[in-house]
């Protein structure tokens, strides 16, 4: 059996670990490697963005995902106490006018939110936009950094 296959996207010979599993295929695999894949999919969510999150607002309603969202937010909670208690108090701090919200640091994007370096300092943010936030937090996990 080959290890390898040609994707009829890019033409690269890939093993087959970069292809995604597809039982009615030939050999078990999709035609399209999986970096395809995620640049097909981006495109296609680009250009039908306003559908897609109508739907996605939509779903994320359902009783069913309701209970996810709340198991997955008592586990975050569960996981350190430390975290949770940070959050509130920004919240806090940015209600009664203690801290003021500012924009993204890297893009000036005026969608932000307050990322910690350190969870014993509650009140030291830096403000990140969603991206550059998932951005910092995947850099610090990279680097093994401890919170």
């Amino acid at each position: 059996m080959h290890n390898s296959k040609i994707c009829y996207k890019c033409e690269k010979l890939l093993p087959l670990t970069e292809f995604h599993k597809r039982s009615v295929s030939f050999d078990g695999r999709l035609g399209t490697c999986k970096q395809c894949v995620k640049i097909n999919s981006s495109a296609y969510r680009e250009r039908h963005i306003e559908r897609l999150r109508s739907y996605d607002t939509e779903r994320s309603k359902s009783p069913a995902r309701l209970r996810l969202a709340a198991k997955y937010t008592r586990i975050w909670r569960d996981r350190d106490a430390r975290r949770c208690l940070c959050h509130n108090e920004v919240r806090k701090a940015v209600r009664n006018g203690v801290l003021i919200k500012q924009p993204c640091s890297v893009c000036g994007s005026e969608k932000s939110m307050a990322h910690h370096e350190s969870y014993d300092r509650p009140l030291e943010v830096i403000w990140f936009c969603q991206l550059h936030h998932k951005a910092r937090h995947k850099e610090i996990d990279t680097l093994g950094i401890k919170t």
